[in-house]
């Protein structure tokens, strides 16, 4: 096992030189538009998981992902050539469902505030059912029933 902020600085320089090369030397028809998002690494640094968005429709998430597969000795041997490790941790590509979901939750809250603006409009033009204060007055003349209670003494 490895200090954790090693594991972690491991991790992103992985995620540094990922980037690199989908950028500047992969040069596959396939690989869309990728973005990676992030890099873990096991506590043994021997599996690295690269996380990934493809901006586009599925059929192009499905060929950025197969040209991220062919790619991945390519990409392995430059991670381990640029990070000087003992042994190269291995790649394994995921796409991360993260901007999916919170895409979705935009929609959702977006959703939300228009319900509420909604309701906020109809209660402007609301009135109340019965009086404007539901609570007992006492009459005027009235002082509280201290008369009844003295003849009860």
């Amino acid at each position: 096992m490895v200090d954790a902020a090693r594991a972690r600085k491991l991790a992103d320089r992985i995620q540094q030189i990922v980037a690199e090369m989908l950028e500047r030397r992969v040069k596959d028809p396939r690989l869309g538009f990728v973005t990676v998002t992030d890099t873990r690494i096991t506590a043994d640094l021997r599996e690295a998981t690269v996380f990934y968005t493809v901006f586009g429709s599925e059929a192009e998430r499905a060929d950025s992902a197969a040209a991220l597969e062919s790619a991945k000795g390519i990409i392995r041997s430059e991670v381990g050539r640029q990070t000087g490790v003992r042994f190269t941790p291995t790649l394994t590509f995921k796409h991360d469902p993260l901007p999916d979901s919170a895409r979705q939750l935009d929609d959702l809250i977006s959703a939300a505030r228009a319900r509420d603006a909604e309701v906020a409009r109809q209660a402007r033009s609301a009135s109340y059912a019965g009086e404007a204060d539901p609570y007992r007055k006492p009459e005027e003349g009235d002082d509280g029933g201290a008369a009844g209670r003295d003849d009860q003494a």
